[in-house]
C-alpha cells in the first residue's frame, strides 16, 4: 500500500492503517484497544507497525 495513505490512515482511523499493512492479528487489536482508550497511544503505535520502526517485517 502507498506510504502516503497510510500516514493518512495512521492519523485519522489507527486500527485500519494497521489492518491494510499487517492484517488481522495481534497489532491490529492493540492498536484498536490503545486508539478506543487513548487516541494519541493508539496513533503512535499505528505508525511504529505500519513504517516497521525499530524491527523487520517477518516475512509470510
Amino acid at each position: 500500500m502507498n506510504k502516503f495513505l497510510l500516514v493518512i490512515l495512521c492519523l485519522f482511523l489507527p486500527p485500519v492503517a494497521v489492518l491494510c499493512n499487517r492484517g488481522l492479528g495481534k497489532d491490529f487489536f492493540i492498536s484498536f484497544v490503545l486508539t478506543l482508550c487513548f487516541f494519541i497511544p493508539g496513533i503512535i503505535h499505528a505508525f511504529c507497525v505500519t513504517m516497521e520502526v525499530g524491527r523487520k517485517r517477518r516475512r509470510r
